[in-house]
């Protein structure tokens, strides 16, 4: 599935860069599409079978952080849904079915090492979301901890960084620190495992709403669309190794002559498939560490 699909019997209420949404009632149906961005363009490539993967990694996690935070998925399984042949077979494997919540528009990011927009600011001021760091701090070194570096979230642009002072400007001090303890736990918790296969969980952001009035993650989670990814082996002091995502594209596309508005050029397929073998990365390493535990 790679473009938007109209449904007999539910509404494209969103069609986002990556994912569609669907009112199905009391719930709403989350599609990821194979779709493509960059730079904020959705790109005529593709990624073969991203959706897929996407939702897997999403299904992956919330099944996993119960014991931290409820999550809003119902199931992955479409059969009770009200869908013709074409829209099962377009459908399958890539959705959600997921409660409806109120959104709290607030990206709740957690960085445990120095890399993106977090290091440019650092490298400009010492700081991290304006509190200060220690000198000395690399590309891709850890940080002292965890931080909470939150943003207020902006469906057609670029999140807005904001301070945690900001913050509790915005939506109060109590619920200021709920979002941030929460954020650093599921956090905490998924770097533990995702070592244990073999990576570094360099970042992520979560999303939150409330269901029944209790605080719910929402959209999706450590998928590598909002999580930097790290191969530890490979991880070197003061650079910031690869990440198992789409990096390896926007790398590509700053070598083209583009003026980054689309709708931009078609990506090589070498290119394409070594982007796709590095979402499933993702979930093959993290399945195959908890088969064995499990």
């Amino acid at each position: 599935m790679s473009e938007s699909q109209a449904l007999t019997h539910y509404q494209l209420i969103r069609s986002g860069k990556v994912r569609d949404i669907y009112d199905a009632g009391e719930n709403l149906l989350l599609v990821a599409t194979d779709r493509l961005s960059a730079f904020d363009v959705i790109l005529p490539t593709r990624i073969p079978d991203k959706g897929r993967i996407l939702t897997d990694i999403a299904a992956f996690w919330f099944a996993r952080t119960t014991h931290l935070c409820p999550n809003h998925l119902v199931t992955t399984d479409i059969d009770a849904l009200n869908l013709d042949q074409a829209e099962r077979e377009a459908l399958a494997d890539r959705t959600m079915v997921c409660r409806k919540a109120e959104r709290i528009d607030i990206e709740c990011v957690v960085r445990g090492y120095l890399a993106g927009s977090g290091y440019k600011e650092y490298a400009t001021s010492g700081t991290l979301a304006g509190e200060p760091l220690p000198s000395g701090l690399r590309l891709g070194d850890a940080l002292p901890q965890p931080r909470f570096t939150p943003a207020i979230k902006n469906d057609e642009g670029h999140d807005e960084n904001i301070s945690r002072a900001r913050l509790r400007e915005i939506v109060g001090d109590e619920l200021a620190q709920q979002l941030e303890a929460t954020s650093l736990a599921i956090f905490t918790y998924a770097s533990e495992l995702a070592s244990r296969a073999g990576f570094v969980l360099a970042d992520t952001k979560f999303e939150f709403g409330w269901i029944d009035g209790q605080l719910t993650l929402i959209d999706e989670i450590l998928t590598p669309d909002s999580s930097r990814y790290w191969d530890a082996a490979t991880r070197e002091p003061g650079k910031e190794p690869p990440s198992f995502d789409k990096q390896i594209i926007r790398d590509w596309l700053e070598t083209q002559p583009w003026d980054k508005t689309s709708p931009g050029p078609e990506i090589p397929a070498d290119i394409v498939d070594q982007a796709r073998e590095r979402y499933q990365a993702v979930y093959d390493r993290l399945i195959s560490i908890t088969d064995e535990q499990e």
